[in-house]
């Protein structure tokens, strides 16, 4: 599927990246931990290296190349891009308050008190939710995943974390509008569920459902055929099953392929979360950001609106370890800011991993992961379907092995 470039043509160590496909298949595959692995690594926009392991399906279906996945939060990325589309055509700014597209945000307050076993106390009046804070995950917005406060339960009650079948966007705006803010908006970061209300923003702001914008303005010029909010009959066979860890025993099934809630279309098409794509295609969408937003002609957003998206946009230049309250996100922490849909790396060292400043990245609860290091013209998309992405700690064993094969030597 994938045209490999000799890694030595741009400075990588074939021998080095080969060692990605054997660690997977040692500590992953063989063990049962991981169903299957995809992983493609390219430099300056070519591919170097591609490895495909395991099974695709329960019933020892192989893998495939164009397997489909859930890609859970990587959905985030696009709809970033997404809405600074709408930003660079002046239909919006990231300073304008969300009530002004969102209406039935402006009387948002700010928890106080109450929840659980009793009704909310009167909230505290919130300081104006702004479409900036969206984007970076300060909006006072949450998950209820979390688990840490009554609020957060709020979430898990009205299923506000995966509300794919249950309610449209409207219905889905009205619930969130009724629970109390974790926080007064730009005071804090905590992963939450702001990118799917991002993703409503951009309905009512272009008049089209998110899969119809998605596919006008990024999927098609881009040539991403095999990534929408579900799958067609004809390419349902094509869908990776999905499982859940279970401590000291094997994955359990989650969600089959073969009948699997994504072959009936979404009532709600959660920006924060909800589509499905093959690795060729989220390749072509990595590839863009790599190239500061084109792609074969396909211009989707400017460089500058690029840039502005991967700097660091907490309070003060602070990183992830000094702002984030969440109990879990697809970021890690220390070294780590997060921009306008992205975590963003601000001091390599502070990691603990081999980085570049300047890096960014993000990942899906399937433990999917993909990361764009505009330095040494490294990308990397990682495909599996293990819910949640927090038990191994593929994304830095990943990295490493990659800038391991680094070599600078030219053929």
């Amino acid at each position: 599927m994938f045209d490999i470039t000799d890694p030595a043509q741009l400075g990588m160590d074939a021998a080095r990246l080969k060692r990605i496909d054997s660690f997977l298949k040692e500590h992953y595959i063989d063990s049962g931990k991981l169903p299957m692995t995809q992983v493609l690594v390219a430099r300056e926009g070519t591919p170097v290296h591609y490895g495909m392991q395991g099974r695709m399906r329960e019933d020892g279906t192989e893998m495939r190349d164009d397997a489909i996945f859930r890609l859970a939060s990587m959905t985030k990325a696009v709809t970033c891009i997404a809405f600074m589309q709408l930003v660079e055509r002046c239909a919006v700014a990231l300073e304008d308050p969300v009530s002004r597209v969102i209406p039935e945000f402006a009387k948002l307050g700010v928890y106080a008190g109450g929840g659980g076993a009793v009704p909310f106390a009167p909230t505290l009046p919130a300081h104006p939710m702004r479409f900036v804070d969206l984007m970076t995950h300060m909006s006072g917005l949450t998950y209820g995943f979390q688990n840490r406060t009554n609020v957060d339960a709020a979430y898990r009650q009205h299923n506000l974390d995966l509300a794919r079948g249950e309610m449209d966007g409207d219905e889905y705006v009205a619930k969130l509008a009724a629970i109390p803010l974790d926080f007064h908006p730009g005071e804090r970061w905590n992963y939450s569920v702001s990118h799917d209300v991002l993703g409503i923003a951009i309905e009512r702001l272009s008049g089209m459902k998110l899969g119809e914008y998605f596919e006008k303005h990024i999927f098609a010029p881009l040539g991403m055929t095999d990534t929408a909010f579900h799958v067609p009959q004809d390419k349902l066979d094509r869908l990776a099953d999905a499982w859940a860890y279970q401590p000291g025993g094997a994955p359990r099934m989650i969600d089959p392929g073969a009948s699997s809630r994504f072959a009936s279309p979404a009532k709600f098409q959660g920006g924060g979360g909800g589509l499905a794509g093959t690795m060729a295609d989220y390749q072509r969408f990595v590839t863009m950001l790599g190239n500061r937003g084109s792609l074969d002609g396909a211009r989707i957003v400017a460089p500058k609106t690029l840039a502005l998206m991967t700097a660091n946009h907490l309070p003060g230049g602070k990183d992830l370890s000094q702002m984030s309250e969440s109990l879990f996100s697809e970021a890690s922490n220390a070294g780590t800011g997060f921009g306008l849909g992205f975590a963003t790396v601000i001091d390599p060292a502070r990691t603990l991993m081999p980085a570049s400043k300047g890096e960014f990245y993000w990942g899906g609860a399937y433990s999917t992961a993909f990361f764009v290091d505009p330095v040494e013209a490294i990308t990397m998309v990682f495909m599996t379907q293990l819910y949640p992405s927090n038990i191994y700690p593929l994304r830095r064993q990943l990295k490493t092995l990659i800038y391991a094969a680094l070599d600078e030597s030219r053929a």
